[in-house]
């Protein structure tokens, strides 16, 4: 049984300047995502979690600290090992779903493996099987004006999972949906973990998402305040 965690974070601080002052985003922060872990960050505005998921996502560097994403020291990589990093490794999801307005369901899915070597046919079995995971095969060729917000977001989710990464990220993804509709991309997600073994972590503030998580780690001016797993560590 692999024991490696699929993202560990150990001891990370993050400080960037905002006109004259100086913000310390993250103060030595430490947190591990195991695999098939459905997790959150919570904490409101400014507390840090969108910070460290973009550390997570290889799109900043730690001042100091170390992250990992399984095996990998991503911390001290350069731009361009990072860049196949997060291609191979990591899935987005976004709050704005960040479809390509011009393209089908299909193509917005099949978009990220163009930037590999994979053939058409693997492209397409990939493309195909995601959608109807999701529930949208039938609505594969609809461009996303013509789906609603929920179903734009599953196109999302496909697309984030469609180089079959082991950690998929998501910075507050019910944002703009309603509760209903909300509820059922949560629902989509949670399907997707059992049925795949993804991993997901959420940046969100949203009680809706922090009540279906496996574990919720809460941030507060760039310190973790409470962590399930820290804190049974602690009792062990």
């Amino acid at each position: 049984m692999n024991t490696i965690p699929v993202a560990e974070v150990k001891s990370a601080t993050r400080s960037y300047r905002s006109g004259a002052r100086l913000v310390r985003a993250l103060r030595g922060v430490s947190l591990t995502i195991g695999a098939g872990e459905i997790a959150a960050l919570a904490g409101p505005s400014g507390s840090g979690k969108s910070t460290l998921l973009h550390l997570i996502g290889c799109l900043d560097r730690p001042d100091s600290g170390e992250v990992r994403l399984g095996d990998l020291r991503v911390s001290h990589m350069r731009a361009g090992a990072l860049a196949a990093v997060r291609r191979d490794r990591l899935g987005f999801i976004f709050q704005s779903f960040n479809l390509v307005p011009v393209l089908t369901a299909r193509e917005n899915v099949e978009y990220p493996l163009l930037l590999t070597r994979i053939g058409r046919s693997e492209r397409r079995s990939r493309v195909d099987d995601l959608l109807d995971s999701v529930g949208l095969h039938s609505k594969a060729d609809r461009r996303p004006h013509e789906l609603s917000g929920g179903e734009r977001q599953r196109v999302a989710i496909a697309r984030a999972l469609v180089n079959q990464p082991s950690l998929v990220l998501a910075d507050e993804p019910t944002a703009n949906l309603d509760s209903v509709t909300g509820a059922a991309v949560l629902d989509v997600m949670e399907d997707l973990r059992d049925r795949r073994g993804v991993a997901f972590l959420f940046a969100s503030h949203d009680p809706r998402v922090i009540e279906r998580m496996d574990r919720v780690t809460r941030l507060h001016d760039g310190i973790i305040v409470n962590d399930p797993q820290l804190e049974a560590a602690a009792c062990a």
